[in-house]
């Protein structure tokens, strides 16, 4: 069943939580690119942004999702860092140690993801001041 304050915030709300995931695995790359065998880690944002909203609409979920039939199994999940829609990023170039990141390549994802997330947020902010102002009649 959809939850009305879900529903006002649509895709925004779904979004800045996937964002600040996907925020996080481009910083451990960045940290990690001198690890000897890091394999660089990314999401695919669209499948879970679209998996989200199924789940927010109440429709079935379509593609790689962790089946949920006990109340841990997400969290054990994300505990262990296997998340659904998380894969480990092909590298551009082969590096001799076994390391997939690439730093500029990192950076500039990490700051086109910092833009994203910050649009999303504004976004969010805006309606809950158009929803203050509904209340407060101001």
């Amino acid at each position: 069943m959809s939850n009305p304050i879900s529903s006002y915030f649509g895709i925004h709300g779904d979004a800045l939580p996937l964002r600040e995931q996907r925020m996080k695995l481009i910083a451990s790359n960045l940290a990690n690119a001198d690890t000897p065998g890091y394999q660089a880690q990314d999401l695919d944002f669209n499948a879970a942004l679209e998996s989200a909203r199924r789940q927010r609409e109440g429709l079935p979920s379509t593609g790689a999702v962790l089946a949920t039939t006990q109340d841990g199994h997400i969290g054990d999940a994300i505990a262990t860092g296997q998340l659904p829609f998380q894969f480990t990023r092909q590298a551009t170039q082969p590096s001799l140690d076994g390391n997939t990141v690439d730093p500029d390549a990192e950076r500039a994802a990490y700051g086109r993801a910092a833009l994203e997330y910050r649009a999303s947020l504004s976004f969010l902010e805006s309606k809950v001041r158009n929803m203050l102002t509904a209340i407060t009649g101001q």
